[in-house]
């Protein structure tokens, strides 16, 4: 008895942003599986800063401040107020430079805008900001990690970018020879972990 082939969830006659894969609710292995990519939960050895991080008391009272001040009912609310000085003053340590809004365009499947992209001498990293639901939020990090791995020339073996929703970080990982995306069990508190999250945005940018 021959079994039927299961219908594919991505559609050749549409068009999907990255947004669009936020939306879909098949599980993340699914989609993943069909950009030709395997998905794996474990805990990441990411790249750690050593170097003190200048300017860091500061920054988690101005993030204290924030929390206890504006009300965070809205993507773009999270997005100036908590992770926008974030990734200012990982720039500044590292020398990055902060594309906000970042457009690409690979294929009909792999379209859309980055929320961040940071681009340091050696590293890149993205950055995909959401009000809630870490785990459709990693969905989307994953595919947009998938389209950078088809528009830069780089030659970076490891791709890595973050998910936050501003209070909250989930990091992941591309791994571009295997085609393997692992997703972090780990999850940053901002501002409880503020140090130990910054020295890995450093670490990652200045590895």
């Amino acid at each position: 008895m021959t079994v039927p082939q299961r219908p594919p969830i991505l559609k050749p006659s549409e068009t999907y942003t990255f947004h669009k894969y936020f939306d879909l609710r098949f599980a993340p292995a699914d989609i993943l599986r069909e950009l030709g990519v395997s998905l794996t939960k474990t805990s990441l050895s990411l790249p750690v800063s050593n170097h003190q991080i200048p300017r860091l008391s500061n920054l988690k009272e101005r993030l204290e401040e924030a929390i206890i001040r504006v009300s965070l009912t809205s993507e773009a609310a999270r997005r100036e107020v908590l992770i926008a000085p974030i990734l200012l003053e990982v720039a500044h340590i590292t020398e990055a430079t902060i594309n906000i809004e970042y457009p690409i365009e690979v294929n009909q499947f792999l379209r859309g805008d980055l929320d961040y992209y940071l681009q340091s001498q050696r590293q890149i990293l993205v950055v995909e900001a959401k009000q809630a639901d870490l785990t459709r939020g990693f969905t989307q990090l994953a595919v947009e990690l998938i389209a950078i791995d088809s528009w830069i020339e780089a030659d970076e073996p490891i791709l890595y970018g973050a998910v936050t929703t501003g209070d909250i970080w989930q990091f992941g990982s591309f791994q571009r020879v295997s085609r393997l995306i692992t997703q972090d069990l780990m999850l940053y508190r901002v501002p409880t972990d503020l140090q130990e999250l910054m020295q890995i945005l450093v670490g990652i940018l200045n590895p």
